[in-house]
This record gives structure tokens, sequence and C-alpha cells, in this order.
């Protein structure tokens, strides 16, 4: 039997693991590598990027748990469509085996070293891993894919069984690594990056800290239907940027999730529900690859007359728009790289539908700065918010603020979290502290919270325009 190199990409792991089962049940040894790729990195111009530190320190853990196999993880830095047809020509493997991504740069890379390998006598294959479902295994009656998220996910819910969820035993074969003496490994440093805010955030890393908040979650997880919503309360899995770097496993997630609905858990139905979105997100992308190059899913809405004002967006980057609960929730994200779902709903309508700036502004910006960034995922909240994507609510549909805040962070904790200077208001002024409604004269008036921003809009007014604008610029169907 020849041996394999099995090529890690958002799979750290070496469990229920796709790729790697299936190189270790056909091949006599197996190496696995990773690579830093310079043609990601160098895109990024915060050195400080707490998505690399989190990829570095899940690596040195599934380093270190190979090594105690008596193999090891090969890590290496430059442009992964060269490293990985050098690799295994050096190893001398006969294929490289790796899980199948669906972002079309990701697919043309890939292209890329298929054809680099066939021309050395290698083959490359792919598998899928990071769905439950994916391409054309969920499509309409008519074999067109799904723009709606309600029948798709009940076709994918009738489709779902056992068989799709379970997972690769790996171990069982873990005996075909291929022994190696331990590797070097880069330094964070020598790959051009710096330590970030990740420890003191007690961020858990690799397939340990996924497991270990997965485990959490599942004492939470029959409230997660209540409790989702409300940013100041632990109550989401907190698992996402483990699934964006497979640190976990999506069959292990969905397969828990869909024993506990048998039982009748609501939470943990709404929770699957989640899981099916990312597969949703997942599937229109791979049919609309044009989607990357930010195109809107509705052509209609391809030429809306955004305003743009460039201080307005500056900002909502900063959290100083003067409304305290997209404030809040911009500043965990600078903060954190992490923004609760239900925030990121206000957010991205507030700056769309009450600044008027172009969602693509808001995507990039998200794209910079979220540590679970994942391209189908963020393009598909964005264009749902902004009303231009598949299954979008409403361009009439505007989120108030003010209202939002109120409901989800109801005594105001969160956001004197995380804007306080407005931690000595009551309950009901810090929602809006510029409101009359709640006082003879504007708190700013009074110069209690001077040494916060008077609201850069007025609600009611960018509602109205908010609405021309979608109205005056739709393109005809």
């Amino acid at each position: 039997m020849s041996n394999a190199l099995v090529w890690l990409r958002r799979d750290l792991r070496d469990h229920d693991h796709a790729a790697l089962y299936h190189a270790l049940k056909q091949h006599a040894q197996v190496y696995l590598a990773f690579v830093f790729d310079t043609e990601i990195l160098d895109a990024l111009t915060d050195k400080a990027d707490r998505r690399v530190e989190f990829i570095w320190e899940s690596a040195r853990e599934l380093k270190q748990a190979l090594q105690a196999r008596g193999a090891d993880l090969i890590v290496l830095h430059g442009a992964a469509r060269e490293e990985i047809p050098a690799l295994a020509t050096r190893l001398k493997v006969s294929a490289v085996y790796a899980n199948r991504d669906y972002e079309p740069t990701a697919i043309a890379r890939d292209e890329a070293v298929r054809q680099s390998l066939a021309a050395l006598g290698q083959s490359l294959f792919l598998f899928k891993d990071q769905v439950l479902f994916e391409q054309d295994e969920i499509l309409t009656q008519a074999g067109k894919p799904y723009g709606v998220f309600t029948p798709y996910k009940n076709a994918h819910l009738a489709k779902l069984s056992p068989f799709y969820l379970q997972a690769y035993p790996t171990e069982k074969y873990l005996g075909q690594l291929a022994p190696l003496p331990p590797q070097a490994m880069p330094a964070l440093t020598s790959l051009g990056f710096e330590e970030t805010n990740l420890k003191a955030m007690r961020l858990p890393t690799g397939m340990a800290g996924a497991q270990q908040l997965f485990n959490d979650f599942l004492q939470r997880i029959s409230q997660y239907h209540d409790a989702r919503n409300f940013p100041a309360i632990k109550g989401v899995s907190y698992l996402s940027v483990h699934l964006r770097f497979g640190t976990i496993s999506i069959r292990q997630l969905a397969h828990a999730a869909w024993q506990l609905t048998q039982t009748g858990n609501e939470g943990a139905a709404i929770w699957l529900n989640e899981l099916i979105w990312r597969d949703f997100y997942f599937q229109v992308l791979y049919h609309r690859p044009d989607l990357q190059q930010g195109t809107a899913f509705k052509a209609e809405y391809e030429g809306l007359a955004f305003l743009n004002h460039q201080p307005w967006f500056e900002a909502w980057c900063a959290g100083q728009t003067g409304f305290p609960i997209v404030d809040a929730a911009m500043r965990q994200l600078n903060q954190t790289g992490y923004m609760h779902n239900r925030l990121r709903m206000i957010v991205a309508s507030f700056l769309v539908k009450d600044l008027l700036i172009d969602w693509r502004w808001g995507e990039q910006y998200f794209a910079q700065k979220l540590i679970d960034f994942d391209f189908a995922a963020n393009n598909g909240g964005w264009q749902w918010a902004a009303s231009t994507g598949c299954d979008a609510q409403p361009y009439f549909r505007i989120f108030n603020p003010q209202s939002q805040s109120e409901k989800f962070d109801p005594q105001g904790k969160f956001i004197r979290k995380y804007v306080p200077e407005l931690a000595h208001l009551n309950d009901d002024q810090i929602h809006a502290p510029w409101a009359a409604k709640y006082h003879k004269q504007s708190l700013f008036n009074q110069g209690v919270a001077l040494n916060y921003p008077r609201p850069v809009v007025d609600h009611a007014i960018q509602w109205e325009q908010a609405l021309r604008l979608y109205k005056n610029n739709v393109k005809p169907k």
C-alpha cells in the first residue's frame, strides 16, 4: 500500500475527520500537514489578528496530540498551492487527501493543486466534512437550489438521519500515521503576526477547548430558545470559531442536537435549526460563486444608491454612533473579535437602513474583525439585513435600535459592560440617553452624559429615507 498526505485546512482535529479517515483506510502510512497560506495571510492588514493566533494555538495542540502517537503535524509557511505539491513530492506519497471547501477562491486553489499533483503522477481526493449536506444534495423537486430557508430546512430535516450524523472512526486506524521525529513549527512572529488578547479573553482553543465549550453548552441547551437573543446572559454555544476552523466536527454537534430533538428538547431543535442555516449559506455560495465578488443575490437590488457618508461609517466602526446598543456591540467586536448573533443583526440593520451605507462596507469590516469569520455566513447575514439576499427580511422591515435594546438588554447589563460611560444611568435612560421622553430635559443638556456622543442620526427620519432609497432605486426584475 502506498503512502498519503492529509492536507488540513479548516479541520484542525484528529477525530471524526473524513479526509483523514479515508486516507488511513487506504494507505500504509499517512502524513498530516497544515500550511499557513501566505496568499491568505498577506491580505490581513492587522498583524495582531486573533484568527491567526487561534489557528496557531490549535495547530500546536494537534501537533502535541500526534506527537504522543509517534507522529507529527508538518506545519509550513508559504503559498499552499506550491507548498503542498512540493511536500507531496518530498514525502513520495501517491495521493493528497483534503476536505472540500466551497469558497470560489479555495476551489480555484484546490484545482491548481490538483493539476500540479497530476503532473507529478499524484492525485488529490476531496471529501465532504464541514457540512452535513453539500452542493446538490438538497435540491427542490425541480432540481434547483433553494433560495428560501424554510423549505430548505424542511428538506434537510427530512433527509437527516443517523447515517449522515455518524462519526468517522479515525481512532481505529491511527496506527497508520507515519512515524516522524518532532517537526519544527514556525513561531507566530515568524509568520509576521503578534500575540493578541486571546489568552486574556480565556477563549479555549483547539480540540480540547471545543469539547470544553460543547460540554458546557449541553448543560444549557434546553434553554437556548429562550436565552439565545440576550447578549448579557450566557445563552449561546460560543462554538462558532471552533466550527470555523474545524476543531470540532459538525456531525458531533448536529448528532447531539438531533438526538435531543427526539425527546422534545425545544432548545436543541432551535440550535439544530441554526446549524442548518450554516449548511444553507454554504449551498447558496456554492451555486452563486459570484457572491464573493460583492454581487447582490437579488439582481434588482444591485444599484441601490447608498449615501455612504464616511464619518458615519467611522463612528459605526468605532462604536461612537450615540446609540448605546449599537456602540456596545461594535466595541465588543473590536475588543474581542466576537459579536453576539442578535447584535450582528441590529448593527447591520443600523448601518444599512439608518446610516444608509452600503452593506458591503459592513461585510468587509466584519471580515477583518470577526474571529469566526466565514464568508458564506457573513455574506448571507449581511445580505439578509440589507434585504438584498436570499430569504432576506423585506426592505421595509427596519430594526429600531432603541426598542431592540429595551427588548434584548432590558437592564442594560451588556451596554454597561462595553459603554461604561453610561453605567451611571438607570435602566430606562441607558437605552436612549438623548430621549426627552424620560426627562423634562435631555440628559445631554443636563450635562450628565456629555462624554458620550449625541446620536449621529434621527432614527425616524432615517427610516423614511431608507424606504425612499429602496423604493426609488430597485431595478425591475
